[in-house]
C-alpha cells in the first residue's frame, strides 16, 4: 500500500510516517518512480509506535524498543527493552515529581495572592 492508504488507515498522517521512516522505526520498499510502498504488517507496527509514543516515549527510545517486537525470541533483546522502558518510567516518575513541586509551589502563590486581593477588596469598600 502507499503512504496515502497506510495513513488512512492508521490515521497517522502522511508527515508522521516519513518521520517513522527517516528514525528507522518503519520501513518501506520503493517503487521505480520513488513511491513509497508499505506491507499489511505496517498497520499493526504504527499502531504499535503511536502507543509507544502516546506512553512518553521519544522516538530515539521507540528504536530501541522495536527490536523485542522484531525479534521476540531474543532474551538479550528482550532485556535491553526492559531495561530502556524501566529508565523511561523512573524519567516520566520523576518528571511527575518535578510538576508536583511546581504545583505546590503555585498554589503557595495562589494562597498569597488570594489574601492580597481580599485585603484590597476591604480597603476599598472602606
Amino acid at each position: 500500500m502507499r503512504i496515502g492508504e497506510l495513513s488512512k488507515r492508521t490515521g497517522v498522517s502522511p508527515r508522521s510516517l516519513r518521520y517513522y521512516e527517516e528514525q528507522g522505526l518503519l520501513t518501506s520498499s520503493r517503487s521505480d518512480a520513488g513511491q513509497r510502498h508499505y506491507s499489511d504488517a505496517e498497520v499493526q507496527r504504527v499502531a504499535l509506535i503511536r502507543q509507544l509514543f502516546d506512553a512518553g516515549l521519544s522516538s530515539r527510545v521507540i528504536a530501541t524498543v522495536l527490536p523485542c517486537v522484531d525479534m521476540p525470541d531474543d532474551l538479550d533483546v528482550a532485556e535491553e527493552t526492559f531495561t530502556a522502558m524501566t529508565r523511561e518510567r523512573e524519567r516520566i516518575n520523576a518528571d511527575i515529581a518535578r510538576l508536583v513541586e511546581e504545583r505546590d509551589a503555585l498554589d503557595v502563590l495562589f494562597k498569597a495572592n488570594s489574601l492580597h486581593r481580599a485585603t484590597l477588596s476591604v480597603a476599598r469598600s472602606a
